[in-house]
């Protein structure tokens, strides 16, 4: 397999990237000279809330979208090219988990559908001593296996609003907030595999990458699907996770193996993954350094930071431009979430941002995982209604009215407008 060579840009960004992360080396350090001889062994808080007038589904229908596997009802997804976005209000009394069957999608290009017993993971690279190591599932199944709760949320996920809300154009997939689905997701410790695979005290990046079709963009071949991660994050909490809320990984969400990064963005979770280089040298793709960080005026000619921590985020469980009835109490209800920390308070206005009222919080606050809220209303006046509901975080975040501009749209963090119609 051949190293990346770094482009201009690459070599730009590098020397503030190498600072980052000597400190993530370091922290890894006394860990990391130790090398495992032989693997190791194996060893629903709310009830479903009633959905408000003019928010029942419509006939079950299926939609297409190319590459992807499970069926995409119209009552649960919206299809965006090749990515499917789940409806919000679909998630309405679903428990803190998403299910498989309306977990959002993201895909570069198709869902492969591979088997399990031909699979293998390869770790190979300078920072590894010995050479490469190949583990098969059952390998990877030998190791103590830990479960995690844990959001994927794509960088994007908000990107529409850019447009709709501030009126600034952004490239990249329209995703509303249906980019993101909570899983209990089971698997082996990425940590745990490295030190099996014998990585050296001078390792600083591993490079996960796919197993889907390479992508190709505007003519140009990407390769497959890759990103690095920082080896102190990668030894944190990264799971190669094998089931999904109880299951089997499906086919579009990564089976038979993919990685999860708890609070970082979508991009970092690579689906399918078949390889990860392990290295002394910082690495680089062009999902770190074309996309995946904020370019824009307020930015670095050369971009920010590669994207890492996801933001804070809330959204109603209502379909846009919902229809609701007049003098009638309606039980709001939704969730909010952040990458950083969890969120301790909700706060909702029924009057476009007038005034806020505190929201029920049914779940308690956890890093990378969402909480469940809802507030009752009965609205007295007919006509169309901005709904607004706004979450602070325990890092001491609350999400602000605007977000700042990004030319691919990512991290939007502003306030919703979710827009209703009361009759």
């Amino acid at each position: 397999m051949e190293r990346h060579t770094p482009s201009a840009r690459e070599r730009a960004y590098d020397t503030g990237r190498r600072r980052q992360w000597l400190a993530g080396e370091a922290r890894a350090e006394g860990v990391s000279r130790r090398r495992l001889l032989t693997v190791l062994s194996a060893a629903g808080v709310l009830a479903p809330l009633l959905t408000a007038p003019g928010a029942h589904a419509a006939p079950a229908r299926r939609t297409a979208a190319p590459g992807i596997v499970k069926p995409l009802p119209e009552h649960l997804f919206t299809v965006r090219g090749t990515n499917a976005e789940t409806r919000f209000e679909a998630l309405r009394g679903t428990g803190l988990h998403t299910p498989a069957d309306r977990f959002f999608v993201r895909n570069h290009t198709e869902t492969p559908q591979l088997g399990t017993t031909d699979w293998s993971l390869r770790l190979w690279g300078s920072g590894l001593r010995g050479g490469p190591v190949e583990f098969g599932l059952d390998d990877l199944k030998s190791f103590r296996a830990y479960e995690r709760s844990a959001l994927i949320e794509c960088a994007g996920n908000g990107r529409s609003l850019f447009t709709e809300q501030q009126g600034q154009e952004v490239t990249g997939t329209a995703w509303r907030l249906g980019a993101v689905g909570s899983g209990r997701w089971r698997g082996a410790r990425l940590a745990d595999v490295l030190r099996a695979a014998g990585v050296t005290e001078h390792a600083v990046d591993v490079m996960p990458r796919g197993l889907d079709p390479a992508y190709v963009d505007d003519g140009v071949d990407q390769g497959r699907v890759r990103r690095p991660l920082p080896l102190a994050k990668a030894l944190e909490d990264v799971l190669l996770a094998y089931e999904l809320n109880g299951e089997p990984l499906p086919y579009d969400h990564g089976h038979p193996v993919r990685v999860v990064v708890p609070g970082w963005v979508g991009i970092s979770s690579v689906k399918w993954v078949g390889d990860i280089e392990v290295s002394d040298v910082p690495l680089y793709s062009p999902w770190n350094t074309d996309t995946y960080r904020l370019f824009g005026p307020s930015y670095p000619p050369e971009g920010s930071a590669p994207l890492a921590e996801q933001t804070l985020k809330a959204a109603f469980e209502l379909p846009w431009q919902a229809r609701l009835r007049g003098g009638a109490e309606q039980m709001l209800t939704g969730r909010a979430w952040s990458g950083r920390g969890g969120v301790d308070r909700v706060e909702v206005s029924t009057d476009g941002g007038k005034r806020w009222r505190p929201a029920r919080l049914h779940d308690r606050a956890r890093s990378a995982q969402w909480v469940r809220w809802s507030l009752p209303w009965r609205p007295q006046r007919t006509g169309d209604v901005e709904l607004l509901a706004r979450a602070y975080d325990t890092a001491g975040r609350v999400q602000p009215e605007r977000t700042v501009f990004n030319e691919q749209g990512y991290l939007f963090s502003a306030v919703a407008r979710h827009p209703v119609r009361v009759v």
